[in-house]
């Protein structure tokens, strides 16, 4: 069985080479005289345990303390100190350490210390591998669908996500690039930091640089304080740039030249601010065809087309319907406290026959407004919008080539059946006057299929 790694770092020789002999049979042990070598062998090995004095020429434990916790994995630091200061021992704590002993080290508490660090830092291991194979699960879940083409979406999301290349997502409005834009983020070693959106189309130029990078007090009429730009919040996580292909010339440079030091002025500053930021970009223009016209630069363009992700519109993947449906009946009728199950056939029908030009995003609308609106348990074809059963019966539907006439008359023959028969329900679950439902019987011969009840 493996020995746990312990690093005992101590500037006097006697101290680490005597605490070493008192472990070595139990542990795999290295030693270092001080914090740089210490860092070194953290960056090589993996350190389980890391017992280190406070009290060191040059790095101080505090420092080192602060330098091996921060690394990750990070090992369990026990300080150690000849000076039994109780404030000391409490900074060390708050620093992160796991317990502070003061010298002579006590070898039995030190065995026992020791004992409990490592189950601590078993159960840490076990629960971080617990969140990484949550994320990689459940870091896509706001984004519903199980088709062939979405899936080649969530498999490029997984492999890119702990990169640091700029990804370029192409997509029609309302297909979800921002959705995949938080995947990317929250699938990252960056999860911990921010997620910055900036939708690009909504801003003037003028208002989107200052959003961008900020500005000082002055630069413009109305800047009375300095301001941080978006670049400048987003340090140490995502900066997502949505409809990028809007800006302006001059904004493409400067974006340029971030992406490229990683560093820029504010509007009307002089000081150089540097920035560790991830760009995700989005767009919803052919930025080739941009490129070729002259609106869009060549350079920015490679720049953001590291990594491209298309997402599909909703027409290319009608399979996932059902699923987005159920999703957003569960959504909204929790939201508002109603009792949905589910949707009937003829209405799940009347929205597979519309092309959502608005994709998800309209689907999603379309979805809560039927949902507050409607009168029972079950969304009906009369709780979809006239707009979008009029697509069903102006259009052949997919992959089934019904006229308007078949399609018309199986659906009053389904929601007569449903309703035994009786003209009023019927109506109702299609949507429409009984009047129009006893015109729509005669014209197609129908009349023997209803039992003249009219219902209450």
């Amino acid at each position: 069985m493996k020995k746990p790694l312990v690093l005992i770092v101590d500037d006097e020789k006697n101290s680490r080479e005597g605490l070493a002999r008192a472990l070595q049979r139990s542990y795999d042990v290295r030693l270092a005289e001080n914090g740089p070598r210490a860092l070194e062998i953290l960056a090589n090995e993996p350190v389980d345990v890391m017992l280190s004095d406070v009290r060191m020429p040059g790095m101080d434990g505090l420092t080192l303390l602060q330098r091996a916790i921060a690394r990750s994995p990070a090992p369990v630091c026990i300080m150690l100190t000849a000076y039994g200061s109780i404030e000391l021992a409490v900074e060390a704590m708050r620093r992160g350490a796991y317990d502070f002993m003061t010298k002579p080290i006590n070898l039995d508490r030190l065995e026992l210390v020791l004992k409990r660090a490592l189950e601590s830092r078993a159960l840490e291991v076990e629960n971080r591998a617990l969140r990484e194979q949550l994320d990689a699960r459940f870091g896509l879940e706001n984004i519903v669908g199980q088709s062939p083409a979405l899936q080649e979406v969530f498999d490029t999301i997984r492999q890119v996500a702990q990169s640091r290349a700029t990804v370029l997502i192409q997509g029609e409005s309302g297909t979800g690039k921002e959705l995949v834009a938080q995947a990317l983020h929250r699938l990252s070693p960056r999860s911990k930091g921010p997620f910055i959106a900036v939708h690009c189309a909504a801003l003037s130029e003028t208002l989107l640089e200052s959003e961008l990078f900020g500005h000082e007090r002055g630069a413009f009429t109305g800047a009375t304080e300095r301001r941080r730009g978006r670049f400048e919040l987003a340090d140490g996580g995502t900066l997502f740039l949505d409809e990028i292909g809007e800006i302006d010339s001059s904004l493409q440079v400067k974006i340029l030249r971030v992406l490229e030091e990683r560093r820029f002025e504010r509007v009307g500053g002089q000081e150089t601010i540097d920035v560790d930021v991830r760009l995700v970009a989005a767009t919803n223009r052919d930025l080739k065809k941009k490129v070729e016209e002259g609106t869009f630069r060549e350079d920015l363009f490679y720049r953001l087309d590291v990594v491209a992700i298309r997402l599909p519109p909703l027409r290319e993947r009608v399979g996932d319907l059902p699923l987005l449906v159920d999703h957003f009946i569960s959504v909204f009728a929790e939201e508002n406290g109603k009792k949905i199950v589910g949707i009937t056939p003829e209405a799940m029908q009347a929205l597979g026959g519309y092309e959502w030009p608005g994709n998800v995003r309209e689907l999603r609308n379309m979805v809560e407004r039927m949902v507050v609106l409607a009168r029972g348990e079950k969304l009906t074809l009369r709780d979809v919008p006239l707009h979008v059963r009029g697509e069903l019966d102006a259009a052949p539907a997919r992959g089934g080539a019904l006229s308007l006439e078949a399609n018309e008359k199986q659906m009053i023959v389904r929601a007569l059946k449903a309703s035994g028969g009786n003209v009023t329900k019927a109506a109702a679950e299609l949507g429409i006057s009984r009047r129009t439902l006893h015109r729509k019987l005669n014209e197609y011969g129908l009349r023997d299929s209803a039992d003249g009840r009219e219902g209450s």
